[in-house]
């Protein structure tokens, strides 16, 4: 019997030095849910950790992550000095995390811009700002296991701090908290009269006058509804849109400043339409030259930080310091051209027209699948210009594999009987090079439009890449003989209303044509420029929640913007598949 005894005493002890043991261990790191697009490299840059430490927490993860799946993410002193990650597990209320973190409610909104009653969930990840970043909110120490179910905050005189921001008055403060002037003055009477407000100064807001008479009554914990309409940020109509363009228009190359120029004389004709209807906007437009230049002499302008919006910059080395401003300022930044920079991972006011390649691809492979359900997958090797699309195919081929899709591959030099070989009657049979480069498809194209040609009770499409646009002219029998289809964010072609009135127009006003290149930047400059400003003229300052309410058909550009994370900004995941078909008709498919 002492056997036994000692036996499960020893069993309680290590069970309980587990228990602490895994205790420490979760302290170290917090949970994130893979989501579709997410790359090692952007949930790397959400966090502010290195790749390497999250692969020493998840083997395994350098080789492959799946939609879903859970991955530890180490807490290390980058990413918790002015901020923690929570992911919020079952049971847990935004009032309980006021409570843990004892941060206020509108300092997690705030932090959480994507954040809303509806998507609190269990696992989702949020930013908890610091105390040295945002404002403290007084309650006494409590732990989750002894909240009462019934429980009232700790009152203090300060219902919460607020940090003044730009064009805010008394009276609109007292409003945003439901509150009088005279009751905002009477707890804060440093102030002496509206023109006293400073931006970035902190006021106390007071609890108002019927809830500090009843504080010490017991009440209900509020709801996660509750406390988001609560925190809810006042609409803001704009009467004037203050926009700023920032690109290398002088002393950078002849054909960088060439493209700037085009951008920027698309976006003059936006403001041109929409000033026609009604839509009024100042434009500042300042010269950023080139990547090695400092951009302190603009930002330092007095009239920077009312802006209401800004386009560009062009040069990577510009983004953060650009993106830093903005974000101090509450200015939406759009990024028109570059997808590679990460700073859309951490910075709310950030718009990114182009796309992340991951989210890019992933969009690819669902409305890939969606198209082509039966299909029957061959892939060209080719020989040259492989190196930029191996991720492209990589990634294609493991959704191929996950939904049971078959697939081969065969050399680009393979005869028409090697390519007829693997043929199928009872499928769609595609063909994907795995190159985009014009070489591949001046060797691919005369062997396929042979096959297409010997077996037509087979159906036989081309698949391929964005750039394929560039070449159209020089392949456009062969394009609509293989019944091609080819993915982009951005389409048009010189037979679509929109984009006839838009090249007249275009020349009529500045006696040229435009760059003949894909994108082509002067209606990438008016659909950007047309876009935002329609948007802000339409919803003020609850544009991004309107965003999917907006009735425009762009000319070129595609937009479907989606927050990054609850804390970063928004990428554009709009993609369109163009099609070639056998009855020479050429098709935008758009799957929204």
């Amino acid at each position: 019997m002492r056997t036994i005894n000692r036996i499960f005493y020893s069993m309680l002890f290590v069970g309980a030095y587990s228990l602490g043991a895994f205790a420490q261990e979760n302290q170290s790191y917090f949970l994130h849910t893979i989501e579709k697009g997410q790359s090692l490299y952007s949930i790397s840059s959400m966090y502010g950790v290195a790749q390497s430490d999250i692969i020493k927490l998840n083997p395994g993860s350098d080789e492959k992550i799946f939609v879903g799946h859970t991955l530890r993410i180490p807490r290390t002193a980058a990413n918790t000095q002015t901020e923690t990650f929570h992911t919020i597990a079952q049971g847990e209320t935004l009032y309980r995390l006021t409570v843990k973190y004892k941060v206020s409610a509108k300092a997690i909104c705030d932090a959480n811009p994507g954040l809303s009653a509806e998507n609190f969930r269990i696992s989702q990840v949020i930013r908890i700002p610091s105390t040295k970043e945002m404002e403290v909110i007084t309650v006494e120490t409590v732990t989750e296991t002894n909240i009462p179910p019934i429980q009232g905050p700790v009152q203090s005189r300060c219902k919460e701090m607020h940090k003044v921001k730009r064009k805010e008055t008394v009276y609109s403060i007292s409003r945003e908290y439901g509150i009088s002037e005279s009751e905002l003055l009477a707890a804060n009477p440093e102030l002496k009269g509206e023109n006293n407000i400073k931006k970035g100064t902190f006021l106390c807001i007071p609890f108002p006058t019927a809830q500090v008479s009843t504080s010490t009554q017991i009440q209900t914990s509020p709801s996660n509804n509750e406390l988001f309409n609560e925190n809810k940020k006042i609409a803001e109509r704009f009467s004037t849109i203050k926009t700023a363009i920032i690109l290398p228009f002088l002393n950078v190359s002849q054909n960088e400043a060439a493209r700037m120029i085009e951008y920027y004389e698309g976006f003059l004709m936006a403001i041109d339409s929409l000033k026609r209807s009604g839509v009024s906007i100042d434009l500042y437009t300042y010269n950023s030259g080139p990547e090695t230049a400092s951009l302190n002499n603009i930002l330092s302008q007095k009239e920077m930080k009312d802006m209401d919006i800004i386009f560009g910059p062009l040069h990577q080395q510009h983004i953060k310091p650009l993106a830093d401003f903005a974000q101090k300022n509450n200015i939406r930044l759009v990024i028109p051209f570059t997808s590679k920079d990460n700073s859309v991972f951490r910075n709310p006011s950030i718009y990114q027209i182009n796309t992340p390649q991951s989210y890019l691809y992933s969009e690819v492979y669902d409305h890939f699948v969606r198209q082509f359900p039966n299909a029957n997958v061959i892939f060209i090797e080719a020989t040259t210009g492989t190196k930029d699309k191996a991720e492209f195919i990589k990634g294609l081929k493991d959704e191929l594999k996950n939904r049971s899709i078959p697939m081969k591959s065969l050399k680009e030099n393979s005869t028409t009987e090697s390519l007829k070989a693997v043929l199928r009657a009872d499928r769609e049979n595609i063909f994907i090079p795995t190159s985009g480069n014009n070489i591949t498809l001046i060797k691919i194209l005369p062997q396929l439009t042979l096959l297409v040609r010997d077996n037509p009770d087979h159906t036989i499409h081309l698949f391929g890449y964005p750039e394929w646009q560039t070449y159209t002219k020089d392949h456009l029998e062969a394009f609509f003989e293989l019944d091609t289809y080819f993915y982009s964010s951005f389409y048009t072609n010189n037979l679509l209303p929109a984009a006839i009135n838009f090249t007249k127009n275009y020349r009529r006003w500045y006696g040229k044509d435009m760059d003949e290149r894909y994108p082509k930047f002067g209606m990438l400059g008016f659909d950007t420029g047309y876009f935002f400003l329609k948007g802000l003229s339409q919803y003020g300052s609850e544009l991004e929640k309107n965003m999917q309410r907006m009735d425009l058909v762009p000319i070129q550009t595609g937009f479907k913007f989606q927050r990054v994370n609850n804390w970063g900004g928004l990428i554009n995941k709009k993609v369109f598949f163009v099609r070639f078909t056998k009855n020479y008709e050429l098709i935008k498919l758009d799957y929204d």
